[in-house]
């Protein structure tokens, strides 16, 4: 019985030593991760977070907005939207759809929803400043000729007997864009053609203009337009 005893005591000693030898671990483990985050925080010129109101707004863009739109705004994917030379208002406009989940078109939100949920409106602003400041370039994608002849023809004539406005009587003769109407002047073909889609077939993007002038628009309309728009001339 007192080997026993003696045992007992012995192992309880041990499990006594191992549970205090985790637990200096662990507090060793939360003192490194605060002295990390801590460091990130403090190092503002680097930093990816975007729940921190104080990193600018051009770290921001090079930290975290080039890995999908490059880091002047024009993207090498034409997946993602040129934001190069785009109008400020309209930056803004989108950037609170998305942020309060009215925007929410599928390439969009998948992307988008995440991103901006904790910026602020002044982060927000920055960012449209940053955009609207950088610029725009050409693709150098070959697009057909015919169908970018089609495209400037419905661009700034429209296509009267068919009720399809000219683009440019919102977005401005040279595609520059107007306070909340979109610089579309060297938007990527791909992207142009998608947004097309969404507002004539979807409620992705509720509540503009575009629902009901997209309506009259054929598939070989939104191709020639977005052809036209990627190769618009300087």
């Amino acid at each position: 019985m007192k080997t026993a005893k003696h045992k007992s005591t012995h192992i309880n000693y041990k499990a006594g030593s191992m549970e205090g030898k985790m637990k200096g671990i662990h507090l060793a483990l939360v003192v490194a991760l605060s002295a990390i985050v801590s460091g990130g925080c403090t190092n503002v010129e680097r930093s990816r977070d975007l729940n921190n109101a104080s990193v600018p707004a051009s770290v921001t863009a090079l930290q975290v907005c080039s890995n999908c739109h490059g880091v002047d705004g024009n993207p090498k994917s034409p997946n993602f939207p040129r934001l190069a030379g785009q109008q400020e208002d309209y930056f803004i406009l989108q950037l609170k759809n998305f942020r309060s989940h009215h925007r929410s078109d599928p390439e969009g939100y998948q992307y988008m929803w995440g991103i901006s949920r904790n910026l602020t409106d002044d982060q927000i602003a920055g960012l449209a400043k940053y955009y609207a400041k950088q610029t725009p370039r050409r693709s150098k994608e070959a697009q057909d000729p015919t169908l970018i002849a089609t495209g400037k023809e419905i661009f700034e004539k429209g296509v009267p007997d068919q009720n399809v406005i000219a683009c440019m009587a919102c977005h401005g003769e040279k595609a520059q864009g107007i306070g909340a109407f979109p610089r579309l002047a060297n938007q990527y073909a791909n992207y142009v053609e998608k947004q097309l889609e969404v507002f004539q077939n979807t409620q992705g993007r509720p509540g503009t203009a575009m629902e009901f002038v997209v309506h009259p628009l054929t598939g070989p309309h939104k191709q020639a337009i977005a052809a036209y728009l990627q190769a618009f001339p300087e």
